[in-house]
């Protein structure tokens, strides 16, 4: 019940521009109001910077760069085994597990459309009897996203939508979340098939980031914008990062090889890191 009526409320909330707003104080470079944040967020969320490359509330000039802050090169390890598919992020398994007749499963009783999410039938096709693993971000947690593996980027899709809450309450009780939300699609080929990360944005994210397009922000044209990248080398290596979120939000893991599979021991509710692995490639 309160998860509807939680979705119900930021159903009639100007979303966008509310997002708008959290950018601009996320932004602002004003010591007195970004240092407040700063410190309300981490008393709130229990957020230490031990493991931060900037340590000191003071060293960080805005929120925004406080809450995508990078982590010193100790923080994290990467599987050794080249074979490995690896965490793209720090956060908590929504949902993992096979991708069942072009629906993925968001939560108890909720599939949505792989063709819906990815906007375009002929990349849905690619994915139709792989793996999915949907990744949540809480607030608290690191907001870089990484390789899962090593890939050459083919497409990125900007998709524009709604903003809802992605928190487990609101996955929960909306329709379709994932592929309502305000998104982008990064289309890569793999070694083993192809493989799609995607970025959902949710309300009060600011904007995203891609290391190869920079600052993707919420745009005044409701329109899908499509790059491709077919005819250019630009490849990132697994573990490499690949871009950022202004607020928190999910990653979903799209694989295409039936050849890949899960760790056995995964499952819904438990938290990863990046560097982990999720699955393997089998030959």
């Amino acid at each position: 019940m309160f998860g509807e009526f939680y979705a119900f409320l930021q159903s009639i909330l100007p979303q966008h521009a509310l997002s708008r707003l959290a950018g601009w104080l996320g932004n602002c470079r004003w010591p007195w109001i970004k240092n407040i944040l700063i410190f309300l967020f981490m008393l709130r969320y229990r957020v230490t910077l031990a493991i931060a490359e900037k340590t000191k509330i003071s060293d960080y000039s805005s929120f925004n760069e406080f809450f995508t802050r990078r982590l010193n090169a100790s923080a994290r390890s990467i599987a050794s085994d080249e074979n490995i598919i690896i965490s793209p992020a720090d956060g908590v398994i929504s949902q993992i597990g096979d991708i069942t007749a072009g629906k993925l499963l968001q939560a108890k009783g909720k599939n949505y459309s792989l063709t819906e999410l990815l906007t375009r039938a002929d990349l849905a096709v690619h994915f139709e009897r792989g793996r999915f693993a949907t990744i949540y971000l809480n607030p608290s947690d690191y907001h870089r996203v990484h390789m899962p593996f090593s890939g050459k980027l083919l497409e990125m899709i900007y998709v524009p939508g709604t903003l809802f809450s992605v928190n487990p309450a609101t996955t929960e009780s909306v329709s379709r979340l994932f592929a309502r939300n305000e998104r982008i699609v990064s289309l890569f080929e793999t070694s083993f098939g192809y493989m799609a990360v995607i970025m959902v944005g949710s309300m009060l994210v600011g904007s995203m980031q891609t290391v190869w397009a920079g600052k993707i922000s919420p745009r005044s044209r409701k329109t899908i914008q499509k790059i491709q990248y077919y005819n250019q080398s630009f490849e990132l290596l697994r573990g490499a990062e690949m871009g950022h979120f202004e607020m928190g939000s999910t990653v979903i893991l799209l694989c295409s090889s039936s050849h890949m599979v899960w760790n056995e021991a995964l499952h819904a509710n438990m938290r990863v890191k990046i560097g982990q692995g999720l699955g393997i490639q089998k030959n």
